[in-house]
């Protein structure tokens, strides 16, 4: 690997081991108790005095849901984590920003209903706050490659858009006749978004030679 000696590597492994059984709160005991060895191997282990053999390593990756790849490279602790963990880390994150543009929201009905009582369609701040926070979804599910929330937060993107448009129009114009054709709109863009982000690396004639 690189030039890396056994020594270098066994330390590299021992200190992600280390890191992974103190992050899901597991003694050196309990870890060795799942992988019917004894507390002195992983003591050895986790101290760089040893490598484990290629199928406790990957026993060990698929206990803590990481990769045999993770195990064996130098991590900063942020990246390696178990993948339950890393999971409720990025739904807190995700929920956290998306609240904030409801905070957003909330502020500008408030300023609204308070410098200009007279307007009856405040409401729509919180309207359009569904698809801003589902572009702040749509930015954190590129970032860390979930095709499927990438997915559903396009499609929510545009049906809520329309859904926008649709209500503003209403609540400044009134209901006019065939407005609701505007949700055609909404069809061929879900069928583009269902082609480019999920179906068309499938397709043969896209496929690299």
């Amino acid at each position: 690997m690189n030039g890396m000696d056994e020594t270098e590597l066994g330390q590299i492994i021992g200190k992600n081991i280390t890191r992974l059984r103190k992050t899901a709160n597991m003694t050196q005991l309990e870890l060795a108790e799942k992988l019917s060895y004894s507390d002195k191997s992983v003591s050895k282990w986790e101290q760089g005095n040893g490598i484990p053999d290629v199928r406790i390593l990957m026993q060990i990756a698929e206990l803590f849901g990481v990769t045999l790849d993770d195990l064996v490279h130098e991590q900063r602790e942020h990246k390696l984590m178990p993948k339950t963990l890393r999971i409720i880390r990025r739904t807190v994150i995700i929920t956290c920003s998306a609240l904030l543009v409801w905070l957003v929201a909330v502020v500008a009905f408030v300023l609204i209903r308070i410098l200009a009582p007279s307007l009856d369609y405040s409401w729509l701040a919180f309207v359009y706050a569904v698809p801003v926070s589902f572009v702040v979804v749509l930015v954190f599910a590129c970032v860390w490659k979930y095709k499927w929330l990438r997915t559903l937060s396009v499609s929510v993107i545009i049906w809520t858009t329309l859904g926008c448009v649709y209500l503003t129009v209403y609540a400044c114009a009134g209901l006019i006749d065939y407005m609701w054709l505007l949700f055609l709109i909404g069809v061929p863009l879900q069928l583009l978004t269902l082609f480019f982000l999920l179906g068309w690396r499938k397709l043969k004639f896209f496929k690299k030679k």
